[in-house]
């Protein structure tokens, strides 16, 4: 009987499903996370034994960047326990050559689903679900001195036929080219307004050119992702400024949105008569209009029209920014399929969505051009080293016996809401007496009762923009030390001397807010450039099992929690 050599001192174990299993331990860990993370996705990570999953879209997203199938197969090779699977091997190749073996392109005054053989293209044209797409049947063609195969293909469906491809399992590069819009010059300034000379980073340079890729004429549609901090503002604005363009920027808030109105006017020769703010107190419709998602997707009542989603025609947009992409709303995405001639450029920390829409944010805006490591920024001092804390604390037996009582949909509230949870965002405060410190949750009940017990100022979806602001600016300056925030300051609220976070609750397992909620503070630091999460869970409850599915985005990143176990009266942190 042949046996499998087996080589111990290797770190992955492959299964043949494309389930990767990794020791955390192994002293080639940190090296082999980092390639893992460039075409397979984490799925949980429990002290000892990580486990990874190569998906046909994040093997798309590989081939996207120009990874190649043979390479990602070696690296497997090198570090694998036991020899890979001939199967394994092959599914790979298959899933990676699906991307660019079907072509979308402009040619003779239409546009053209290009393929090498006409299978390919019947693999798709034959879908009844595709059916209003195409005008015609497949036919040869010769294309930039090639003998293909091409349908034509109805312009103002280009976006539902590439939605529908991948859902067939078919991938469409999309090479048809973009409108460049309305002509918008502007360039950046060489000083800001305090003096300060500016340019852009090397990283943020890359970014821009690897939207835009080799060739002008065909670049233009990708998602960008990069940690909070690591100033995705300036290089959506390089884009601006790169295409020179009219362009509609949206983002999540009105604060986000007055953040980039002010940065565009900072670092660019635009006026104040070129960069418009479209939200519900202000409505500027201007060569440069920023706005937010729920303002595009605002509607009185259900069975009324969305009344904002026209500024998508407005004009002949260049360019289209979405700011934190992975929030994208339905009517957006939809709005979005019709717009495909319009260049598109998402910004993110995380690709993660929690409604499982990652191929359609590949098929409408892009994929994946640029993905910058956060600890590779940490290293280069432009984020905060940061320090993950778990602290686990107990409920008391009243609440725990409320707690196994409760229907199945309130438990976790019992457990985030832990009363014991007060005592150890008080300990943290002290330890942080001289930090600017952030209390952060879901819940509006959780965050006024401490602000009451801990006399810091509450900011909730409840409180005016004007006095949202206005409590950001004093914490800014200084005046204020403690700031407890909902769900309102997930996103893009530029707090830069926020050097602690404490997070008493959050949205379930959800691991984009666990990255945007440690990004809050990631903000370079003079000094010893040091950052601090706590995110504090009541331990034996859902409050705990989520917390782990919450921290999976960043341990992927390479960040690591420290559990600390704790009851109410017990060890100091």
């Amino acid at each position: 009987m042949k046996t499998m050599n087996y080589l111990a001192d290797r770190p992955l174990v492959i299964q043949p499903d494309r389930t990767i299993y990794v020791e955390v331990n192994h002293p080639q860990f940190e090296e082999v996370r980092q390639k893992l993370h460039l075409f397979s996705e984490l799925i949980k990570s429990p002290d000892y034994i990580h486990t990874y999953r190569i998906t046909s879209l994040s093997l798309w997203h590989a081939a996207a960047q120009g990874q190649r199938a043979e390479a990602i197969i070696a690296f497997l090779q090198d570090y694998a326990k036991f020899p890979l699977t001939t199967d394994l091997k092959q599914s790979i190749r298959e899933d990676m050559a699906k991307y660019g073996r079907l072509i979308l392109v402009s040619h003779a005054g239409h546009l053209y689903l290009m393929a090498d053989k006409v299978e390919e293209l019947l693999a798709v044209v034959d879908y009844p679900s595709l059916s209003s797409c195409f005008l015609g049947e497949p036919r040869p063609v010769v294309w930039s001195n090639e003998r293909k195969w091409g349908v034509v293909a109805r312009p103002d469906k280009r976006g539902e036929l590439k939605q529908q491809c991948i859902r067939l399992g078919h991938p469409v590069k999309d090479e048809a080219g973009y409108d460049d819009g309305e002509p918008l010059p502007c360039s950046f300034v060489s000083c800001l307004p305090d003096g300060t000379p500016f340019r852009l980073r090397d990283y943020q340079r890359e970014a821009v050119n690897a939207f835009f890729g080799a060739d002008s004429a065909y670049g233009g549609q990708g998602v960008l992702v990069l940690p909070c901090g690591a100033g995705k503002t300036v290089i959506g604005i390089a884009a601006l400024v790169r295409q020179q363009c009219a362009t509609l920027i949206m983002t999540n808030n009105a604060t986000s949105v007055r953040q980039w109105k002010r940065e565009i006017l900072e670092k660019t020769t635009l006026t104040e008569n070129e960069v418009g703010e479209y939200t519900s107190q202000v409505k500027e419709l201007k060569p440069v209009t920023v706005t937010t998602y729920h303002m595009l997707t605002y509607r009185p009542a259900q069975t009324e029209s969305f009344g904002h989603l026209h500024l998508f025609r407005y004009r002949r947009w260049g360019l289209i920014i979405y700011d934190e992409v992975h929030l994208l709303p339905a009517p957006v995405f939809r709005v979005t399929a019709e717009l495909q001639s319009t260049r598109r450029l998402g910004l993110t920390a995380t690709l993660v969505r929690e409604d499982g829409r990652e191929e359609d944010v590949f098929s409408l805006i892009g994929p994946k051009r640029y993905d910058l490591p956060w600890k590779y920024l940490e290293q280069e001092g432009h984020i905060a080293q940061a320090t993950c804390t778990e602290i686990r604390v107990g409920l008391d037996p009243f609440l725990k016996e409320a707690y196994h009582l409760a229907p199945e949909r309130h438990k976790m509230r019992i457990a985030q809401e832990n009363p014991n949870k007060v005592a150890v965002v008080q300990e943290v405060l002290d330890k942080h007496r001289d930090d600017q410190v952030l209390i952060i949750g879901q819940y509006v009940r959780q965050l006024e009762e401490l602000g009451t017990l801990l006399n810091v100022p509450v900011i909730t979806g409840k409180m005016k923009q004007e006095e949202r602001d206005r409590l950001y600016e004093r914490f800014r300056q200084g005046e204020i030390r403690v700031l407890a925030v909902s769900k309102v300051a997930n996103f893009a609220i530029d707090l830069p001397d926020a050097t602690v976070a404490i997070q008493v609750s959050g949205t379930y397992g959800s691991r984009q807010e666990e990255a945007q909620r440690l990004g809050r503070i990631l903000r370079p630091k003079p000094g010893e450039n040091k950052a601090y999460f706590y995110h504090i869970v009541t331990k034996d409850t859902k409050d705990q099992d989520y917390a782990l599915k919450r921290q999976l985005f960043l341990v992927e990143q390479g960040y690591h929690y420290e559990v600390v176990d704790c009851e109410r009266k017990g060890v100091r942190i």
